[in-house]
């Protein structure tokens, strides 16, 4: 590590001259700072456990006071401290044996080339603080535009730089993404009528009254992303106004369903003016039908919108493309690059099929975003952003669309794998299939599994509400060991009658993640189970005592 300097740090225009100023040699005080900040990186990257353990009350003793220093710090000084209390107590989400969630290892090339972003700092809410930026990001909307529905070179040509055009927005995730497609939506089914100029300049109020409608809701599974109610919430529709539609027992939306509450809603005067198909549930990975939705959306004067931000990047692949079927009939649609698409957080997508539909929440101001500019903000919900478009387009380029395949293939086949070391072993259950590379699963001894099917409803009840705080009990125990990581989550069965049950949650995009790792997961599992002195003894006692009752009999 470098040298500290223990001299009294200044507030000085000196000082602070030279923390702005770009370091002239590689030896300079700072230079060596970035190359101790690089190496530590490296050592901490490289260290496969999921997280220290350490309580998070002590950690935030290191956090704790509210006051902003009277007195500066060196830069060498603050280094330390970030290193030892930040750097070292964060979770190594790029670990082999983090499976918990959709945030993974990234390609190491990312970090050298994050220096040009946060150099250049770059603003691409208008052109003139971010020039090439924003043709470069108009590229890489192009570039998804393209991968979704797959348009002639010529509709490229004319419409991915048109200063009047948007083909989609970049957003800091899938939340603002979502909020956004449906703020098209609305504004165009309550778009500007006669002496109604449109609910963007008049409000909801007026807009409903103007249409005649009692209401205004969105469709979507029971499987939705909590997103979609901070949409409804925000674009004054309120959260009830979403309407979760039944899924069958692959966790897909049941389009028979929709379509009787379509058909119910329209004969309340209740306008449905959105359909949301979901490709990738956040908690069991599976998709929508969403050729199907299309249709419903088509019939019903629906914009249709599929939230793809887990699956999109599922389209890389030639051979699972097929499972998204549908989605390039979508008007728009969501896709998260900092889950499968390998860059940091902070980059989601919304796509539109027809470059004309943003113009509907087109905005101007007279000292940014004049009319007739190519300004990205005047499409965009969020103002200023930073140039996030710049890792994509690399990732893209770097690791190209056959790169991707090989990712996204490897990701389901080893989520396949994983479900097949589940149903071999007989102390635990499957819950969910995997269809993209995300699974649910939850530790049930075998006998336990026998008594369960044996129980009558009273029994069964409190042998499930027993392997619930099991399976919570696991999880946490394994996520306070640091060894290996999963989440878990609710969910409602079909194989329990739709009951309300824990269970374990595994994400498996990190292709660091080997064959080893994930047995080893399962036997981490199974030896911590035996730990517990509360769930486990239970478990065991009304699993025998169910089956000496039916032997009894």
């Amino acid at each position: 590590m470098a040298v500290v300097d223990h001299k009294k740090a200044d507030a000085t225009q000196e000082s602070l001259h030279r923390i702005f100023t770009v370091p002239e040699a590689p030896e300079s005080t700072l230079g060596r700072i970035e190359k101790d900040i690089s190496e530590n990186l490296n050592v901490f990257l490289q260290t496969h456990i999921a997280a220290r353990e350490k309580p998070l009350a002590e950690i935030e003793k290191d956090f704790s006071s509210a006051d902003i220093p009277e007195t500066p710090s060196f830069v060498s000084d603050h280094t330390h401290f970030l290193l030892d209390k930040l750097v070292a107590q964060s979770v190594h989400t790029s670990a082999p044996t983090f499976i918990g969630h959709m945030t993974s290892a990234l390609p190491y090339f990312l970090m050298p080339l994050s220096k040009i972003m946060i150099g250049l700092n770059q603003n691409l809410v208008k052109i003139e603080t971010s020039k090439a930026f924003t043709p470069l990001e108009r590229q890489v909307l192009g570039m998804l535009h393209n991968l979704v529905y797959g348009e002639q070179e010529v509709f490229y040509q004319q419409w991915m730089h048109s200063a009047n055009h948007s083909l989609g927005a970049f957003c800091s995730g899938g939340t603002i993404a979502n909020i956004t497609a449906l703020w098209v939506a609305r504004n165009n089914a309550l778009k500007p009528d006669g002496a109604f100029r449109g609910v963007a300049q008049e409000g909801l109020f007026k807009a409903m009254k103007h249409y005649g409608y009692e209401d205004l809701v969105v469709l979507v599974s029971e499987r939705g992303h909590y997103s979609l109610k901070k949409a409804a919430d925000v674009l004054g529709l309120g959260r009830d106004c979403l309407v979760p539609i039944k899924t069958d027992s692959h966790n897909r939306v049941r389009v028979d369903e929709m379509r009787a509450k379509l058909k119910e809603l329209k004969q309340n005067n209740i306008k449905a003016f959105a359909i949301v198909g979901v490709a990738g549930t956040t908690e069991t990975g599976n998709i929508d039908p969403l050729e199907e939705l299309a249709d419903l959306a088509q019939e019903y004067d629906c914009h249709f919108h599929v939230d793809a931000a887990w699956g999109g990047a599922t389209l890389m692949s030639n051979t699972y493309r097929p499972l998204l079927k549908g989605i390039e009939r979508a008007d728009s649609v969501t896709i998260d690059a900092h889950k499968q698409l390998y860059v940091p957080m902070g980059a989601g997508m919304v796509i539109f099929k027809n470059p004309a539909l943003m113009t509907a929440i087109e905005h101007h101001a007279e000292y940014i975003l004049r009319k007739g500019s190519k300004d990205l903000g005047s499409h965009t919900l969020e103002g200023s952003r930073s140039g996030m478009a710049m890792l994509l387009y690399a990732s893209l380029n770097i690791i190209s669309r056959p790169g991707y395949e090989m990712l996204i293939n490897t990701s389901i086949e080893k989520a396949k794998y994983f479900a097949s070391l589940i149903n071999k072993d007989p102390d635990f259950e499957l819950i969910s299939e995997p269809e993209l590379c995300l699974l649910t699963y939850r530790y049930a001894p075998a006998r336990t599994q026998e008594a369960l099917h044996l129980a009558d409803p009273a029994q069964r009840e409190e042998l499930l509400s027993a392997l619930d705080d099991m399976t919570k009990f696991i999880q946490k125990r394994q996520r306070e060991s640091g060894k290996s990581f999963v989440s878990r989550t609710r969910i409602t069965p079909e194989a329990w009658d739709r009951r309300l049950t824990t269970v374990f949650r595994v994400v498996l995009a990190n292709p660091l993640t080997t064959d080893q790792i994930l047995k080893d997961v399962l036997q981490e599992q199974k030896d911590i189970a035996k730990q517990s002195l509360i769930s486990f003894p239970k478990i065991n006692t009304l699993t025998d005592s169910i089956l000496n009752q039916q032997a009894a009999l």
